[in-house]
């Protein structure tokens, strides 16, 4: 079977992908046809996950260092232990609707997930949107480095996070299925600060004040970050299989196609994939970036005007 990236980039309020889960179809979709490497923002629903067992759920810097040929990727044979690290801030009756959450998540699907622990110190989050691309800065990374180390040290193989946003996060735009996920950038920065120092799998959930589930009709592109008071469950299943990053499992060159937006070419994981012979299928889905096809020509990126298109043409391939 074919090995194909699948790539949504996080924050650039891509019209399809950029919000919650909104392309987790489209994903689900070509995994029944190939083995898709996915960034966790292309299946990652909030209470949902569009994750299956055809998909290798890669963080993105991880992802990146991927398709520059810098690790390779090997599916667990067993289900990951879980760590969970949770942000000292979070307020108690916060922390018990995820604590419950962890608790449902082994009883009903029976993921492996360690006794829960907490930062010694606040991580301190803090999220902006510039120049319409989200972003922001954590104040204190060496507490999550403490707490992740930790976590290993009792048996953890791969780490969720979940970090307190204290601030409001609400976007009128965002909500409204037009603007940039505000929070977006700092998970990313997050994820990728640990999977960089550690070399082990992880992803970001976030953890706010308010909990309160929407009583009115949201636009679909958000609506599953409305059913739930936690984004927790889709982290933790999407992480029970992430692979493990070792020398005998697949590298760049098992892979054939990345799939990205047109306009989101001049990413890391693109560039390196062009340094591998790896064809780039660039689907038009506007963002805020503006890198595509007309600026970075190369034989080997292909584009298409929607991803049946794209998936169409793989396929016959």
């Amino acid at each position: 079977m074919k090995h194909i990236a699948f790539s949504l980039p996080t924050g650039i309020g891509a019209q399809i992908g950029g919000y919650a889960g909104d392309i987790g179809h489209i994903v689900r979709e070509f995994s029944k046809y190939f083995k898709a490497i996915v960034n966790p923002n292309a299946v990652n629903g909030g209470i949902l996950s569009a994750v299956n067992s055809n998909m290798y759920y890669v963080e993105g810097y991880a992802f990146d260092e991927f398709l520059c040929g810098n690790l390779n990727l090997k599916y667990p044979e067993k289900p990951n232990k879980i760590g969970v690290l949770f942000d000292c801030t979070i307020p108690e009756n916060i922390l018990n609707v995820h604590i419950n959450t962890i608790s449902a998540l082994k009883v009903v699907q029976g993921l492996d997930i360690l006794k829960p622990i907490k930062t010694k110190m606040p991580v301190g989050v803090e999220f902006s949107i510039n120049n319409n691309i989200s972003s922001g800065t954590i104040l204190n990374p060496q507490t999550l480095l403490d707490g992740a180390k930790e976590l290993l040290s009792s048996g953890a193989n791969a780490i969720a996070l979940v970090c307190y946003f204290e601030d409001d996060a609400d976007d009128d735009e965002y909500s409204n299925g037009t603007g940039v996920d505000p929070i977006g950038g700092v998970e990313a920065i997050i994820s990728h600060f640990i999977v960089k120092e550690l070399k082990i799998p992880s992803a970001h959930a976030p953890a706010f004040f308010d909990i309160d589930i929407s009583q009115k009709l949201e636009n679909p592109k958000v609506a599953s970050e409305c059913i739930s008071s936690t984004y927790l469950p889709c982290v933790l299943q999407g992480l029970e299989y992430a692979p493990i990053f070792s020398s005998d499992g697949i590298s760049v060159k098992d892979l054939e196609y990345l799939i990205v937006p047109n306009g989101a070419l001049g990413s890391k994981a693109v560039l390196g994939a062009l340094e591998n012979n790896i064809k780039i299928c660039a689907v038009k889905n506007p963002s805020k970036l503006d890198v595509g096809c007309d600026k970075l020509k190369s034989s080997d990126i292909l584009c298409f005007e929607n991803y049946n298109d794209c998936l169409d043409f793989i396929k016959k391939d």
